[in-house]
């Protein structure tokens, strides 16, 4: 090949490297995992919890039983069920039983304009009860430790926070989704950089639906989730939004004090996961083709080229040609991605694993990861959760 491909191909990469480099060099610094904490009597009755559900049968249980482990701070828990067909309204039914901070509802239908998730958390917004302060919404598979909530009002208030949102610590199962699912989590730390090291811009604000508080006086002030009704990844959408009114938004390590079960497999990881996480609805156009390039020439192509230098023998002469720096570029990124495996690790709880040695692989996963970001980007949902858009 001529030399002006690999000079093409390093002024493609080069500057994408220092960029990921910026973000990656704030990890040392982030804030500490979020820990469980125990209530004190100042914050009896603060929190309302919404629960959007539409056929959850399967995996509600956990979540209904970690958040009843939630001690006084919990005022009310609102379960949102979307007229669901299997067994989600009746597993309910029989919590609220045995504690009468459950209610269940069932949301109005869905009006033109919004999705399935933010109206149903809507709806559980306009129905909470005023005297909570704080609004946290959660998804029907996480499985919340005790002191969770705790915990997170005391940061928020000890730290003036407005919103916070939690990642969680991931279970994996089968080996499919033990080597691509990394490769895909790996795609928002490249964009976005570590949990807990804040955004410079509101533009840049990640956060996490699966657990979202969130004042309720902010949350009345935009317009509770009118404002990301369209949205296939509200979360970010509604962060983004009140970031930008000049609040207060914080993303952190939950991994000590969250789980969740998300998907069923490597092809539903795929399906599912992989079609919002290129966060269009959230994000400009120019930053969406901008996080492309970054991951195209930091994750994607790494391993391609290095392969390609090893299978094809191409020479890579100790000078600086242009071969040379190509292939110590990105031998020193594919280097990068497997060192942040030992960072990542702890959000993952492999104790029911088969094949668990396939997480150390997922970086071989990561052009498919890319891919995944591109046809995503490339099309608007028609199918999500259950529902069909048009």
């Amino acid at each position: 090949m001529p030399e002006a491909f690999f000079f093409v191909i390093l002024l493609l990469q080069l500057p994408a490297t220092a960029i990921l480099l910026s973000r990656l060099i704030k990890g040392p610094t982030r804030q500490p995992p979020l820990k469980p904490d125990s209530p004190t009597p100042e914050l009896v009755g603060k929190v309302t919890v919404v629960i959007p559900t539409l056929n959850e049968a399967t995996r509600i249980t956990p979540c209904l039983l970690g958040l009843s482990r939630q001690s006084y701070e919990v005022r009310e828990f609102i379960v949102v069920d979307s007229n669901s067909v299997d067994d989600t309204q009746y597993i309910v039914k029989t919590k609220a039983e045995t504690d009468p901070r459950f209610r269940l509802i069932t949301d109005d239908p869905l009006p033109s304009g919004w999705v399935g998730r933010p109206w149903a958390l809507h709806t559980g917004f306009l129905k909470s009860s005023p005297e909570s302060e704080w609004f946290l919404g959660v998804d029907a598979d996480i499985q919340p430790n005790p002191g969770l909530v705790a915990s997170l009002v005391k940061k928020a208030e000890a730290e003036n926070y407005d919103l916070i949102s939690l990642s969680p610590q991931f279970i994996l199962k089968y080996p499919g989704e033990l080597w691509l699912q990394p490769a895909l989590l790996i795609t928002l730390v490249y964009r976005f950089g570590p949990t807990g090291t804040g955004a410079q811009t509101p533009e840049r604000v990640m956060a996490n639906g699966q657990c979202f508080l969130c004042r309720r006086s902010v949350l009345s002030e935009v317009g509770g989730y009118s404002s990301a009704k369209g949205s296939f990844c509200d979360d970010v959408t509604l962060a983004r939004n009140i970031a930008a009114q000049g609040f207060k938004v914080g993303f952190l390590d939950g991994a000590e004090v969250l789980q969740v079960r998300m998907y069923e497999g490597m092809a539903e990881t795929w399906q599912e996961w992989g079609r919002s996480l290129d966060l269009k609805d959230a994000s400009p156009t120019a930053q969406i083709w901008s996080d492309l390039w970054l991951l195209s020439a930091t994750q994607g192509l790494p391993l391609l080229i290095v392969l390609s230098y090893l299978l094809f023998s191409l020479p890579v002469d100790v000078s600086l040609s242009s071969r040379f720096l190509l292939f110590g570029l990105n031998l020193f990124l594919l280097l990068i991605r497997f060192a942040l495996l030992l960072a990542i690790a702890p959000s993952y709880d492999l104790s029911k694993a088969k094949a668990g040695w396939l997480f150390w692989l997922s970086p071989l996963a990561d052009p498919l990861a890319v891919l995944r970001i591109f046809l995503s980007a490339m099309k608007t949902p028609t199918k999500w959760r259950g529902r069909v858009y048009g």
